[in-house]
């Protein structure tokens, strides 16, 4: 190879290595700030005396920002530079929370942090909705499955990393300590964004934003998976705790134990795509892993704790490998000029449904075990793939 031809080669693979680091660092720093602010929230209300109730109304206040916000900023990553907007995301979740960090030591905790909530979701949902728009062009004609398995599995590690750093941070310490340390995350991810420089898409802006999103079937089909396996999420958030202190009589470690084996499994979720796709296509891949899914949900009212560490490992890399498959088919359907708005509403579809998954917990959690409910939602999982393999069906016969 001649020299001319190296120097080539390397200035090309700087230029597509330099924004896939920055684009990765960020993703990573943000989600330990992310998951670490959620689970700091959550410990000081119940640390404070505000207990599950407390805990329910922060989740609440979560979805319905969420909810309203979704369609909002997905218009707004159509409508302007996305790399600009996240790091406008990251910046704003960074003021949030270090104003958290002093109003904690002076005001009431629950006010505070229920405010704090409704601003940091709003910003959050920013981050994420632009930050998943930008991996197409991160990507830069790479294999997509290969990038969103990164993206998701450092995402994954992140949270991890969170869950375990939590811990330390805000034992017998003063609240403040744990939210500046995340602040000073979002402030590193703001940093790797800033570096990031990124091809601005070729578009006309009154176009794009003139352009209407087509829902055919296969995209409604995409909606609905992705919406089925955020309601399984949601409802393993919500009746986790519940399921290990009360019915499994666990401790504090148990549900540790329970939270990392979600995490792990997760984690290989992320990055099996890339293997299971050469052997299985997206529709019956997604019809597999609700009903594996459901199968799991069901199953954990039968198996004793510590066996249920593995449905839990088995659920969170359900969830993931789901995660993974819809984004890169999301991905590959829609046009880059729409992918914010088709995200907002995809999202918005979800939470909706989280919400109603979430007010039912909430109506019967006291008058049935968890594992009860868990079955319940494995049995909804299992009736609503009837409804799926029958779109299936018809775009196969078209």
């Amino acid at each position: 190879m001649s020299n001319r031809v190296r120097i080539r080669h390397a200035n090309a693979w700087a230029h597509l290595s330099i924004p896939l680091f920055g684009f990765v660092a960020s993703t990573l720093s943000a989600a330990i700030g992310r998951n670490g602010y959620y689970i700091a929230t959550a410990w000081i209300l119940v640390e404070r005396g505000y207990g599950s109730a407390g805990v329910a109304t922060l989740l609440a206040v979560v979805s319905v920002v969420e909810f309203i916000a979704s369609p909002l900023v997905g218009a707004a990553a159509d409508r302007f530079d996305r790399r600009r907007l996240n790091l406008a995301a990251d910046f704003g979740r960074f003021l949030v929370t270090i104003a958290t960090a002093c109003a904690l030591l002076y005001l009431d905790a629950f006010v505070t942090i229920c405010l704090s909530a409704a601003l940091f979701s709003f910003y959050d949902r920013m981050a994420l909705t632009t930050s998943q728009s930008m991996i197409p062009a991160v990507a830069s004609g790479r294999n997509l499955v290969a990038m969103n398995s990164i993206v998701f599995f450092v995402t994954q590690f992140g949270n991890l990393a969170a869950a375990l750093l939590a811990g330390p941070l805000m034992h017998e310490r003063s609240p403040a300590l744990p939210f500046t340390a995340l602040a000073a995350l979002f402030l590193v991810s703001t940093g790797f964004l800033a570096l990031m420089r990124l091809a601005p898409l070729a578009r006309d802006v009154r176009i794009a934003m003139a352009s209407a999103i087509h829902i055919d079937l296969g995209l409604l089909r995409l909606i609905v998976v992705y919406t089925l396996l955020y309601a399984s999420a949601v409802l393993v958030s919500v009746m986790g705790s519940s399921f290990v202190f009360q019915e499994q009589k666990g401790t504090a470690l148990d549900f540790g134990y329970l939270e990392a084996a979600w995490s792990v499994g997760s984690l290989i979720g992320a990055i099996s795509l890339v293997r299971v796709e050469r052997v299985m296509s997206p529709p019956a891949l997604h019809l597999v892993l609700l009903s594996a899914t459901g199968l799991v949900l069901m199953a954990v009212m039968s198996v004793p704790m510590p066996w249920t560490l593995i449905l839990f490992a088995a659920l969170g890399f359900l969830y993931n490998l789901g995660r993974v498959s819809v984004e890169v088919t999301f991905q590959s359907r829609i046009s880059l000029n729409l992918l914010g708005r088709a995200k907002g509403v995809m999202h918005s579809a979800a939470v909706l449904f989280g919400l109603l998954v979430f007010g039912v917990a909430a109506v019967v959690g006291d008058r049935a075990f968890p594992s009860t409910i868990f079955f319940a939602f494995g049995v909804v999982l299992l009736i609503s793939i009837s409804a799926l393999n029958v779109c299936v069906v018809q775009m196969r016969n078209r």
